[in-house]
């Protein structure tokens, strides 16, 4: 009974509102990765969307009760990366080039989950 009285009124409103924020950062991430620094693509969007699944990972441990459940951002972002893997009903790609863009899903793998991988780490 005193586990039920403990938890915050809106843990699950906010673990849901991080799992939305994790799709919208896969999003942002992958329509924004080809962008260019002079002439050579530079994995910005990568970076940044690290960043910010690190961020909502840490925000989410404060309101879970496990490293599993604060962990629900960083699913839906690679559950989203994952749908955008797959191409469109004209033929078309999200991700995908010549030369270093060919890897971008990898890197933007990668770049994407380390960090919140690491603040995950520090939880358990």
């Amino acid at each position: 009974m005193t586990r039920i009285l403990d938890r915050r009124p809106n843990e699950t409103a906010v673990l849901a509102l991080l799992a939305v924020d994790g799709v919208l950062s896969a999003l942002a991430g992958a329509l924004l990765l080809p962008v260019h620094l002079g002439p050579v693509p530079f994995p910005v969007s990568a970076v940044a969307s690290g960043l910010v699944n690190a961020t909502l990972v840490w925000a989410a441990g404060h309101y879970a009760e496990s490293a599993r459940l604060a962990a629900l951002p960083l699913w839906t972002w690679m559950a989203t990366v994952a749908v955008l893997t797959v191409g469109g009903p004209g033929g078309d790609i999200v991700f995908g080039g010549r030369g270093v863009m060919a890897y971008s899903v990898l890197l933007f793998m990668v770049l994407g989950v380390l960090p919140a991988a690491l603040v995950l780490r520090r939880m358990s």
